[in-house]
């Protein structure tokens, strides 16, 4: 009898410890996700090239275009609606949240550091570019693990060749 007791305990020791590790594999490869996401929208937002400012020979960002672009990418690589909530059926299950946004331009010194002390994040830019910080949370498939919520950030410069 204490054979069986013990049997069954084992089990449930293990499909905890299973549980556990498919909610850490996933919540691992929502994070790729997420800043594969940011990285893709910085570097897109950060090639909305301002057409007058080229045509006088400056590398000039257009601020509109480029959110534009970035949260249009955004949108597609983490399959959300246009206010960054997730379309039905999808992956995630929380709204997504740009908490910065900046474009630093050609009026700026370069190379020009740009530091958030509220997201403790810094970075050198050479020409002008975008810094995009966004907050991911992730939907637990079980309750093993506790909820976990993300600041991802991402860096891109226009691209001049």
């Amino acid at each position: 009898m204490y054979k069986l007791v013990l049997v069954m305990l084992m089990m449930v020791i293990w499909m905890f410890m299973h549980a556990l590790q498919t909610d850490e594999e996933m919540a691992v490869a929502a994070l790729f996700q997420g800043k594969h996401a940011v990285n893709r929208a910085a570097h897109a937002a950060a090639q909305q090239v301002d057409r007058a400012a080229l045509s006088d020979g400056r590398f000039h960002i257009n601020e509109a275009a480029a959110l534009e672009q970035a949260a249009r990418y955004l949108q597609a690589n983490l399959q959300l609606d246009e206010s960054g909530q997730p379309l039905p059926g999808t992956y995630l299950r929380e709204k997504v949240e740009i908490l910065v946004f900046e474009v630093v331009n050609d009026d700026r010194p370069f190379p020009y550091t740009y530091y958030n002390s509220a997201y403790d994040y810094e970075v050198t830019l050479r020409r002008p570019g975008v810094i995009m910080i966004i907050q991911l949370v992730y939907p637990r498939v079980f309750a093993v693990i506790e909820p976990i919520e993300w600041t991802i950030k991402g860096t891109a410069e226009l691209v001049v060749s």
